[in-house]
C-alpha cells in the first residue's frame, strides 16, 4: 500500500512538475490554445531530455522559474568561474574577460553583445564553444547517486562488522542483493576463479545505474541515464576492464580463432574475413551497452512526459482521467524497467569479463 502511496505522490508531482509558462511568442504567432499547449509540451519534453546549468523543479506562468543555479566553468582565454543565474536561463548573454557567451539549445555558446547565433550551410550552429567543465545538473545527481551509494554501503558494512556479519537495518535489503549479483551474474558468467576481482564494479555499476533510474521518475527532472554521454562514459569502463584484463586465450581467440584445427595455409583465407569481424566486435560490444542503455531510458521518458502532456491537451475529463491513468501504468512499467536496465548492462558487463578471463584454448572453444 505504501509503494502505491510513493507512486501516486511520484506521478501528481510530475504532473505539477509539468507546468510551464505560456510561451509569449508562441501567442504572438496567434496560435490557438492547444496549438499553444502542444507546443509547450513539445518544448517541455525537450528541456527535460537535455543537460541543463541549473536544478529546476518548475516554472510559473509569470516566467517564474523555482530551483537553484549551479557553477560555470569554462577554460576560455583563462579560467571563467560564475553562477549560471547570470544567463538568467538562456534569457541573457553574460560577459566575462571582454568575450560574451550564450546558453543555446542547452549549451554555451560564444557570441557577440547583442547574443548572435551563427548557422552553417547545414543550419548547425557554427560559433565557437569554449571547454565547459561546468557543474550540471546532470553532474550533481551523479555526486549526489555516489555519496548515498558510499554512505549505505559504508553503513552496510560497520553493520556487518558490528553484529558478527549480519546485517541490521538497510543492510536487510541490500544484501540479498548484493548476493544476486554475486552467485546469479559474476560467478556463472566470470567464474570462481576470477570473480572477485570483477565485483567492485559490477556491484557498483549496478546499483550506480538502478540509483540514478529511479531518480529519473522523480519530479526532479534528472534524465542522467538518458544522456548518451554518461552511458558513453559506462560502456568505455566495461571496454577498458575487458581488454586490460584479458588473458592470453581471449587474444588468442581473436586473432587466431582457428587455433590448430587446420593448417596454417588454409586458415590464411578465412582470417582475411574472421580477424577484421572479431576486432570489430571489440567495439560492436560496448558500443550496444551504450546504446541500449541510452534508448531505453531516453525513450521511457518521452513516452511518460507526452503521456502527462497529453492531459493538459485534452482539457477534459475524460481524456485527462484516461491519460492520468495510462500515464501510471508506465510509470509502473519504468519502476521495472529502471531495475533490467541496470541489470542488464551488469549481466552482459559479467559476460564479456568472463569472455577476457577464460582460460580454455582457443580450439576448445569450438
Amino acid at each position: 500500500m505504501r509503494q502505491l502511496i510513493t507512486l501516486c505522490f511520484i506521478l501528481v508531482f510530475q504532473v505539477f512538475a509539468f507546468a510551464v509558462p505560456q510561451n509569449s511568442e508562441a501567442n504572438a504567432e496567434g496560435l490557438d490554445s492547444k496549438d499553444l499547449m502542444r507546443q509547450e509540451v513539445k518544448e517541455v519534453i525537450s528541456h527535460h531530455l537535455i543537460d541543463s546549468y541549473d536544478f529546476t523543479f518548475f516554472g510559473d506562468k509569470e516566467g517564474n522559474y523555482y530551483g537553484f543555479p549551479l557553477p560555470v566553468i569554462l577554460i576560455d582565454d583563462g579560467l571563467k568561474v560564475f553562477s549560471s543565474s547570470e544567463f538568467d536561463h538562456g534569457n541573457k548573454v553574460v560577459e566575462k574577460g571582454g568575450n560574451y557567451y550564450k546558453i543555446y539549445h542547452g549549451k554555451i555558446y560564444k557570441t557577440d553583445a547583442a547574443g548572435t547565433i551563427n548557422y552553417n550551410e547545414k543550419h548547425f550552429v557554427s560559433n565557437e564553444r569554449p571547454w565547459d567543465l561546468s557543474i550540471t545538473k546532470n553532474v550533481v545527481m551523479i555526486i549526489v547517486t555516489g555519496l548515498l551509494m558510499l554512505w549505505l554501503f559504508s553503513s552496510l558494512a560497520r553493520s556487518y562488522a558490528r553484529n558478527g556479519g549480519i546485517p541490521k537495518g538497510v543492510g536487510r535489503f541490500f544484501e540479498p542483493i548484493v548476493l544476486y549479483i554475486k552467485d546469479e551474474i559474476a560467478v556463472p558468467n566470470i567464474g570462481e576463479k576470477h570473480y572477485k576481482k570483477y565485483m567492485p564494479f559490477l556491484l557498483s555499476v549496478f546499483f550506480f545505474i538502478w540509483i540514478l533510474n529511479m531518480f529519473g521518475l522523480t519530479p526532479l527532472g534528472v534524465n542522467v541515464t538518458g544522456n548518451i554521454a554518461f552511458t558513453f562514459a559506462l560502456a568505455i569502463m566495461t571496454f577498458l576492464i575487458t581488454n586490460f584484463t584479458g588473458k592470453k586465450t581471449y587474444w588468442l581467440h581473436i586473432f587466431d580463432p582457428l587455433g590448430n584445427s587446420m593448417p596454417w595455409y588454409a586458415k590464411i583465407p578465412l582470417y582475411i574475413i574472421l580477424i577484421p569481424i572479431e576486432i570489430l566486435g571489440i567495439f560492436i560490444k560496448p558500443f550496444s551497452l551504450l546504446i541500449r542503455l541510452y534508448a531505453n531510458m531516453a525513450a521511457g521518458h518521452i513516452v511518460l512526459m507526452s503521456l502527462i502532456g497529453l492531459i493538459f491537451i485534452f482539457q477534459s475529463w475524460i481524456g485527462g482521467t484516461l491519460s492520468f491513468a495510462l500515464t501510471f501504468v508506465i510509470v509502473l512499467i519504468k519502476v521495472l524497467v529502471a531495475l533490467l536496465q541496470a541489470y542488464i548492462f551488469t549481466m552482459l558487463s559479467a559476460l564479456y569479463f568472463g569472455f577476457a578471463s577464460a582460460e580454455h584454448e582457443p580450439e576448445e572453444a569450438h
